[in-house]
């Protein structure tokens, strides 16, 4: 019987091997000689090619690397601590890659989240603790306002450290010297952890003004003010400049409920800083 599948899942490409590549499944040669068969295959059915591979422990794709330069579009299927997942497109030949998918698992299986723009805020009863700022951010053409967290410690060693998963330790440890040098307020001598509520990973710059203003609520235990979003880049001159597409930013916070919105730029009534030391006198609660 002649196999004709309209539908082929490979799970995962990594298991797959073939003599004529030798005799070790995953290796690159293996990968690429398979992947190559399996792709000559189902274009003379004309079927669709679906093929799995793990990642590393940093989330990345490993040894099927090799292969993205193979096929149509690389699709990573990424989770967080909680039960969401996310679902999105490194590569598309065929379409866009600014689309996210947010998914929650629940004992049905996978459903779609209905209002993720609220999902990585938390909800509190009282005033919020000190170390807490809200951005707006990106994630493919949607727009979330999520919350930074910041935690100080001194230093347990001669050297301080940061612990930061969600954000990129280089950018954390960046923002603390621009605030040390701008502001005089001491972090070499602390050590830093950072997270960010909903486990979501964040990478623009956008986000640099809302991390310097957790780390200075954290570092001198004062919170901020109740229903504020931040925005901006952090230059080295401690100045707060300009983000993409700004007024779609504000105008999801303020669907949320934020009445204070604090951007480099005045758009929409929001409120302009232009240094860092202009955004700390407007983010300390009163």
């Amino acid at each position: 019987m002649l196999l004709q599948p309209e539908f082929l899942i490979i799970d995962s490409i990594q298991t797959v091997y073939s003599v004529e590549a030798g005799i070790v499944p995953g290796t690159v040669n293996q990968l690429k000689f398979c992947a190559n068969e399996l792709i000559g295959w189902v274009k003379e059915r004309d079927s669709i090619l679906l093929m799995s591979a793990h990642v590393t422990k940093d989330g990345v794709i490993a040894g099927p690397k090799s292969l993205e330069h193979m096929v149509d579009t690389v699709i990573s299927f990424e989770r967080n601590d909680d039960e969401v997942r996310f679902l999105r497109a490194l590569k598309n030949r065929f379409g866009s890659v600014d689309e996210l998918g947010i998914f929650a698992m629940s004992e049905k299986g996978l459903e779609g989240v209905k209002e993720p723009s609220a999902m990585f805020i938390t909800k509190r009863e009282g005033e919020t603790p000190s170390g807490i700022a809200n951005t707006c951010v990106f994630e493919g053409s949607r727009a979330f306002v999520v919350e930074i967290q910041a935690l100080t410690v001194p230093a347990k060693s001669s050297m301080s450290r940061v612990y930061s998963d969600k954000i990129d330790s280089a950018r954390v440890a960046r923002v603390a010297a621009v605030l040390e040098k701008r502001t005089g307020l001491r972090f070499s001598d602390q050590d830093l952890y950072i997270n960010v509520a909903g486990g979501i990973r964040l990478s623009e710059s956008a986000i640099d003004a809302a991390l310097a203003s957790a780390l200075h609520s954290a570092r001198t235990d004062i919170p901020l003010k109740d229903g504020t979003v931040i925005l901006g880049e952090l230059s080295l001159a401690g100045e707060i400049r300009p983000v993409s597409r700004l007024k779609l930013r504000i105008k999801t916070a303020r669907e949320l409920g934020f009445s204070t919105i604090l951007a480099p730029e005045n758009d929409d009534g929001a409120t302009k800083i232009r240094s860092v030391k202009e955004m700390i006198s407007q983010i300390i609660a009163k």
